[in-house]
């Protein structure tokens, strides 16, 4: 019997925010950020091949990224992997897939996941993405995910959502983007908003239909090279195609518009690791509340630091609280954990002064 589970890892982004580790060269979501022994793109390929097809998982990505996912993921074929040509946000490159898929399996239900998400309770990471593809097969439903917020977050968008009206699975009121901290503090206080993870599940020809009402142009667009997808003729569509679409998240130009979503409050533990100190949330401390990657480190009066390094690098610290010490070969940035926020700043001044492309 045919299984019609499918899996798209977006892997597409330069992750500027963990710079100087993660370049557009090559970016975070083929790194071992978190100094696991595994890429995050690794770490995520492995969890949904649990319970996917490997055959069934595709990749999304920038055609520069190419050779480094085809080293990382040797067990699948090229035509799981889905090269955008130029860099687009992410409703072309799942319009772009979900049209692939329904060619291929017209039944084919979808799940469209960040490659650099962290995520540790696999188990019940399964067990919800099962229950997703179970409401998603059943009707013309978005399914996402919403995680129960810990404290008043800035940097996610929120979803509201009724928690008395069901046991698993309920309907969206509304997305707010990125609220301030008291309008955060506010939605954690009332017990109606989630986190929004990000993470979606559909039928491919359920979201097609979306892109039909609320996307027509770039449906339009795509449409015009569906007899090329899944063949050796569609990298020359994409090449004379793809930079014509509008530069639009899925959020804003689907999630956003549609009536009918819903959500699962998550049942795993998540971390979608956006900045440097998210890390600390998921790695071992020392007594003075350091967070210590790849480096063998020797702290004076050091407390609540970031130190990532290259490979096993002595770090010797001295009256050094609330820092990040990071580096790659070619830069080596101190800066205080609150200017976190500020690191892509900080990197285009860095190549703006020395006219050296950093990554």
């Amino acid at each position: 019997m045919k299984n019609h589970n499918y899996a798209v890892i977006m892997a597409g982004g330069v992750g500027s925010r963990f710079w100087p580790v993660s370049k557009q060269t090559n970016p975070k979501q083929f790194q071992d950020i978190l100094g696991s022994g595994r890429t995050l793109i690794q770490s995520t390929f492995d969890r949904l091949q649990k319970f996917i097809p490997v055959a069934n998982i595709y990749i999304l990505t920038n055609s520069s990224y190419s050779e480094i996912v085809k080293d990382q993921l040797p067990g699948i074929k090229d035509e799981q992997i889905v090269l955008e040509p130029v860099m687009r946000n992410t409703a072309p490159c799942i319009l772009l897939a979900a049209m692939k898929i329904h060619k291929k399996d017209a039944a084919a239900k979808m799940l469209v996941a960040p490659s650099d998400h962290w995520i540790q309770t696999e188990e019940q990471f399964q067990k919800d993405m099962e229950l997703a593809f179970f409401e998603a097969g059943s009707n013309d439903k978005i399914i996402t995910f919403g995680i129960p917020p810990t404290f008043p977050n800035t940097g996610y968008g929120y979803i509201q959502y009724n928690p008395a009206t069901s046991n698993e699975v309920y309907k969206v009121t509304r997305f707010t983007e990125k609220p301030d901290f008291q309008t955060a503090q506010q939605f954690v206080s009332s017990g109606e908003y989630l986190w929004n993870s990000g993470i979606f599940v559909w039928k491919a020809k359920s979201i097609l239909k979306k892109f039909q009402k609320f996307l027509p142009q770039m449906y339009q667009l795509f449409s015009t090279g569906q007899e090329y997808f899944n063949t050796t003729e569609e990298p020359g569509f994409l090449a004379a195609n793809f930079q014509k679409a509008e530069n639009i998240s899925i959020d804003y130009g689907i999630i956003e518009k549609s009536k009918d979503v819903k959500v699962i409050p998550a049942g795993f533990s998540w971390n979608d690791l956006g900045t440097w100190c998210s890390l600390q949330d998921e790695l071992p401390t020392d007594e003075e509340l350091n967070t210590v990657v790849n480096s063998r480190f020797i702290p004076i009066d050091a407390k609540r630091n970031i130190i990532r390094t290259e490979e096993d690098k002595v770090v010797f610290i001295d009256g050094l609280t609330d820092y990040m010490v990071l580096e790659n070969k070619e830069v080596l940035l101190i800066v205080p954990k609150s200017k976190e926020q500020h690191i892509k700043n900080i990197r285009e001044n860095v190549m703006e002064k020395y006219g050296v492309h950093f990554g």
